[in-house]
């Protein structure tokens, strides 16, 4: 449930256990408005699969009625791109030097095909610069490679990539449903947080007070361009409720709205679980 509109899905996908780095959360609002693309905005989010899982994707998406696209000669990677069905940009990148953080038991796909992990994410920027001196001079982010307007950075050794894209004629983005609302970054806890939140106030950025989410704290700033960032903290988890066989089958709510459950499950819409068959 989405704390800050308790009328509103708060949708978490990962692992077996919801690991910290292979999340993509969503927010279901019914009838809303479609997002624009443009400037300011994470536009772009990429998974890590295997090499030799390339061709059962390709094989899997396109059975799935999705139009899948191979991106050619972008840093020597093979890339697949996607779309979902609101709009929002999908990426599949061979990563062989990477294994998978978790399990999911139940996962209709084999394991040996398994996604590994998020791999990166693409910010579209009208001037790369500031949110380039971001990355680099504050966030401790490697530039590591150029390529057609296309900016590379690295999070430590072999962490998460940062693809910054310039398109200067790009007009502003709109977030909204086929959009990214936040790209979150991790810390193991809260004084490595609280580390943070100094440094980014002494960029000169603004950062909200830490926000308890219940399974993670969160702070928030926005880089130079626009894009929403989140620093959270690994735990305590989303095992502090519930059992991990337990993940995914109730709604859960903190604490502090329980009083109000009677409320909050007649203004949710009903969710069905999908059936999964092995693939």
């Amino acid at each position: 449930m989405n704390f800050d509109d308790p009328e509103t899905y708060h949708l978490y996908f990962g692992d077996g256990e919801g690991s910290p780095g292979t999340l993509l959360t969503f927010f279901p609002w019914a009838n809303a408005e479609t997002g624009r693309p443009g400037a300011g905005q994470a536009s772009a989010v990429a998974f890590t699969i295997s090499e030799d899982s390339l061709g059962y994707w390709m094989d899997r998406l396109k059975c799935e009625g999705l139009l899948v696209t191979p991106v050619r000669g972008r840093f020597h990677e093979a890339v697949v791109a996607l779309r979902d069905p609101d709009g929002l940009r999908l990426e599949l990148v061979t990563g062989s030097n990477r294994r998978a953080q978790g399990s999911w038991e139940g996962s209709p796909v084999p394991e040996r095909h398994a996604i590994l992990g998020l791999d990166g994410v693409t910010l579209t920027e009208a001037n790369v610069e500031p949110t380039a001196a971001l990355l680099s001079a504050t966030l401790d982010f490697a530039l590591v490679a150029k390529e057609a307007g296309r900016h590379r950075f690295v999070a430590g050794s072999g962490g998460l990539k940062v693809d910054v894209v310039a398109d200067p004629h790009a007009e502003r983005g709109r977030i909204a449903v086929g959009s990214v609302h936040h790209v979150a970054w991790r810390v193991s806890n809260d004084a490595e947080q609280r580390d943070w939140r100094a440094r980014l106030l002494d960029a000169g950025l603004h950062v909200t007070q830490v926000v308890d989410r219940r399974y993670f704290r969160s702070i928030y700033f926005r880089e130079p361009g626009g894009v929403l960032f989140e620093i959270a903290t690994d735990g305590p988890g989303f095992t502090v409720d519930e059992s991990p066989d337990e993940l995914g089958t109730a709604l859960r709510l903190p604490p502090w709205l329980e009083a109000q459950r009677a409320s909050i499950e007649r203004a949710l819409p009903p969710l069905e679980l999908p059936s999964l068959a092995r693939a």
